[in-house]
């Protein structure tokens, strides 16, 4: 629409003809009138994070007795109670009185989804049980703190070692401490020896 000067937009007609031509160049003048731009604009939601927190330590008990702890080299909370572990996360698992370690679970990336008290860990994934000297490497992995179990599914490549063999497979589930486990395609099975000689995946 091209623009009117404002002479053109401000004028009178006596009479009742001059009413009527009053309520129209009130309309034109309306028009004529310049849209703010900043009205215009919808108002951004922000969905970042409301609080980071470096070097963390968080601790779960059970009747006084530490269960579980969480560190972390920077956790990022949000608005929802999630939270993002981008520099990694390390879980370590105690026995029920607290007093000795029983497994550790660590990864590149972690991510925590309050809704469901579940963690997703990503990245370099390794779970060790330090009592049965029991190791597994994965690139994913997910811990629900509710049933107590580890786990991912049948696209991700698991190897597991212990004092005398190897297992590798697809898809994993174990208990939090990784003192039970299965795997849900398993592959091939091999003692120390010959796991030094199979070629990498």
């Amino acid at each position: 629409m091209n623009k009117l000067p404002m002479a053109a937009c401000s004028f009178l007609i006596p009479g009742r003809l001059g009413l009527v031509a009053l309520l129209a160049a009130g309309l034109l003048a309306a028009g004529c009138q310049k849209k703010d731009p900043a009205a215009s604009k919808k108002e951004v939601e922000y969905k970042g994070p409301l609080l980071e927190t470096t070097n963390v330590l968080t601790l779960y008990s059970d009747s006084a007795k530490l269960q579980i702890k969480y560190t972390a080299p920077l956790e990022q909370q949000f608005e929802s109670g999630d939270k993002l572990y981008p520099k990694g996360i390390d879980v370590t698992f105690y026995t029920k009185g607290g007093a000795k370690v029983l497994n550790t679970l660590r990864g590149n990336y972690g991510r925590y989804d309050k809704a469901k008290n579940l963690y997703l860990i990503r990245g370099d994934v390794r779970v060790s049980n330090v009592e049965k000297q029991q190791s597994m490497k994965t690139e994913e992995m997910y811990f629900d703190q509710n049933k107590q179990l580890i786990y991912n599914d049948t696209t991700q490549l698991v190897r597991i070692q212990t004092p005398t063999e190897v297992l590798t497979g697809y898809g994993l589930t174990a208990n939090q401490d990784f003192s039970r486990y299965t795997i849900l395609k398993p592959e091939g099975v091999f003692t120390i020896d010959q796991a030094a000689t199979q070629p990498a995946k």
